[in-house]
């Protein structure tokens, strides 16, 4: 990653004060000087939020609770008082939304006597603090006490967990905050709809060797942070579920010299600066991999999701070796440049064990001879029982990288299970996709490898259930995809409205139009973006072919255009010279207008793909047409319930 420096101011404040600094208050404004983070040192450590002439957050306590009842944050003694500016770039080696990302704040760092400090940063478009210590050997952090004091009873978009055992695929349930109890909890990001003011998206950044964040209620205005105890012992039930049985009364072990995961408070005053946020990556842990020019974003074809429901051929289609040479043929006459070997090419608990009929070396061979890459699904337990083995037939095959699935926790060991695997690929110059995981806090930007992950209700939900609808689609682009790329698994070619959606485990379909799907490669963020269907659907399908063999996975720019969580989306994106333009609605029909004037000057020719006429009944209905246009127009759009429309302008 390379940093473009180009201003950077560095004010020190070097004061000791005893106990006379009870009381003081420290602030730091964000640069545009719309949001204002009060820190009041008194007994305790509070901060307070402000956005232009409005509060946010009344103050909220935070601490740190060690072992021995050492509370680092109760009757605190600042020793000293740090400020700084920073306006730089960042160009990330694999780019999401931009290709140059803006990183301007402002920040505050408190030195406190007892080894510990605070550190607060204002952006434009949110803040974030986060605790240090320095102090010697190993600490055990029984707590860590997070408050968020809302100044009013506002609605929250709640994925509300059932425990700390979760692949963290929940239902944002809209609810009030005084309704949310001590005994009510949920994963993050999670947003606060503010009444008459910002969206505030919760979440968190630079999370290593140490727990995730949760939230719970307490049946007011506030969000408490929780998090999983420390894992003392778990047990597998069988090869991919390995609950923990027996936790302890902390939540971390940890060396006492370091710096702890940001709390992170997003403020957007559009629905649509939500997509466009880029803390998270700006926020974590600087690029620690001296080559990336072996990362390869792209598009995968997918085997599971469709369940090998291959058509027209002279083989019995399946887990076997022609299979998936028929998907890498698929993936090499369409230029895409990965397939994914999903559950079944092993015996399940042995990496080492190949099942009939699938010849490994045959296949790398042959997807080598096509410039194809393979990626095989793993069971985590299974993984970490084989490392070493597994990593090197990996390395041995061939393999462009994996998808790792299962772990649905996050407590401390297994935080630091992520961070092993993403090294131990990066050194094999492999790709990362985690499965059942948890939210993404900026592992990419230290490991570009780590391209991609799931941790929401993706399109594999249609084979049980309808969880993936049209309503869901088009809110976790404000509320998961902030945090960052999600691989939700696009791409279905059987398309239902509601009155017609069946969920069939081996013949899925999805819910909403052809369009809805076909947007998503622009409206959702993955460097690795999956075609979920089936390469015999896909080849009968050349018209939306067109679409899905060209549209990027990754973007130099994006600009949002038009949106409002739950209920639409309209983005644009740029890759090179040509711009896409993706558009999704839930269940509710209606029309947007395509506001061109982002593009540059003269005529530019733009392919439509659009919702059919009757595709409030037939989801499959879909129109392409081919139009001029120039910055100056402005095009209204209509979409069928659950529908969308795509565009590539050129």
């Amino acid at each position: 990653m390379i940093r473009h420096k180009l201003v950077v101011l560095l004010f020190v404040i070097s004061v000791s004060f005893g106990v006379e600094s009870f009381g003081r208050e420290y602030e730091v404004i964000s640069p545009n000087k719309n949001l204002r983070l009060k820190i009041d040192v008194g007994q305790k450590i509070l901060y307070s939020l402000g956005y232009k002439s409005q509060q946010l957050l009344k103050p909220s306590p935070i601490s740190l609770t060690l072992s021995g009842n050492r509370i680092l944050g109760a009757n605190p003694e600042v020793l000293q008082v740090k400020r700084r500016s920073i306006d730089e770039q960042i160009i990330p080696p694999v780019r999401i939304k931009s290709k140059v990302i803006a990183d301007k704040f402002n920040e505050i760092s408190i030195e406190f006597k007892g080894g510990f400090g605070l550190i607060f940063r204002a952006y434009d478009d949110g803040v974030a603090y986060r605790f240090v210590t320095d102090i010697n050997g190993e600490i055990v952090i029984v707590t860590e006490e997070a408050t968020f004091n809302f100044a009013d009873n506002h609605a929250i978009y709640f994925p509300e967990e059932e425990s700390f055992q979760t692949h963290s695929e929940r239902e944002y349930k809209y609810l009030k905050l005084s309704t949310i109890s001590d005994k009510m909890m949920c994963c993050v990001p999670a947003l606060v709809e503010v009444q008459n003011g910002p969206k505030v998206l919760i979440t968190e950044a630079d999370l290593e060797n140490y727990p995730g964040l949760y939230l719970r209620g307490g049946n007011n205005d506030s969000l408490y942070g929780k998090f999983p105890a420390f894992a003392l012992a778990d047990k597998a039930r069988n090869d991919r579920d390995v609950p923990v049985t027996k936790r302890a009364d902390f939540i971390a072990k940890t060396n006492g010299r370091r710096s702890y995961p940001w709390r992170v408070l997003i403020v957007a005053e559009k629905d649509g600066d939500l997509i466009e946020n880029q803390i998270v990556y700006k926020l974590a842990k600087p690029l620690q991999l001296e080559d990336t020019s072996w990362i390869k974003p792209g598009k995968v074809a997918w085997d599971w999701w469709n369940a090998n429901n291959l058509y027209g051929v002279d083989f019995k289609a399946g887990v076997n070796t022609e299979t998936y040479k028929y998907y890498i043929d698929f993936a090499a006459k369409y230029g895409i440049e990965y397939i994914i070997l999903d559950e079944g090419w092993y015996v399940l608990g042995d990496l080492m064990k190949i099942v009939e009929g699938m010849d490994m070396e045959e296949l790398f061979r042959y997807a080598k001879s096509k410039n194809v890459g393979i990626i095989p699904w793993v069971i985590w337990k299974t993984l970490d029982d084989q490392l070493t083995e597994a990593m090197d037939q990996f390395e041995k095959w061939g393999a462009k990288g994996l998808k790792v699935d299962f772990m649905q926790r996050d407590d401390q060991w297994m935080v630091n299970y992520y961070h092993k695997i993403a090294k131990e690929t990066a050194r094999r110059h492999m790709l990362v996709d985690f499965h059942g995981s948890f939210k993404p806090t900026g592992l990419r930007r230290a490991y570009p490898n780590v391209i991609t992950r799931e941790g929401l209700r993706g399109l594999e939900n249609s084979k049980w259930g309808n969880a993936a609808n049209p309503e869901y689609n088009v809110t976790i682009p404000f509320i998961r995809m902030v945090a960052g790329p999600m691989d939700f698994t696009p791409g279905a070619m059987i398309n239902a409205q509601q009155s017609n959606f069946q969920p069939i485990f081996n013949r899925p379909m999805s819910m909403g139009t052809r369009c809805h799907q076909l947007a998503m490669y622009v409206v959702y963020e993955s460097p690795l973006q999956m075609l979920a269907d089936s390469p015999s659907n896909y080849l009968r399908e050349s018209e939306c072919m067109e679409f899905l063999a060209k549209v990027p996975t990754v973007w130099d720019e994006t600009k949002v255009l038009d949106a409002k969580v739950a209920d639409y989306v309209l983005v644009a994106r740029k890759n090179g010279a040509e711009w896409y333009v993706g558009a999704m609605t839930d269940w509710t029909g209606r029309e947007l207008t395509v506001d061109f004037s982002f593009l540059g000057p003269g005529r530019h020719t733009i392919d439509i793909y659009k919702d059919g006429i009757n595709a409030d009944r037939i989801g499959n209905d879909f129109k392409k047409e081919n139009k001029k246009i120039s910055a100056r127009d402005k095009m209204k759009i209509k979409l069928a319930p659950g529908g969308g429309w795509a565009a590539i302008i050129k």
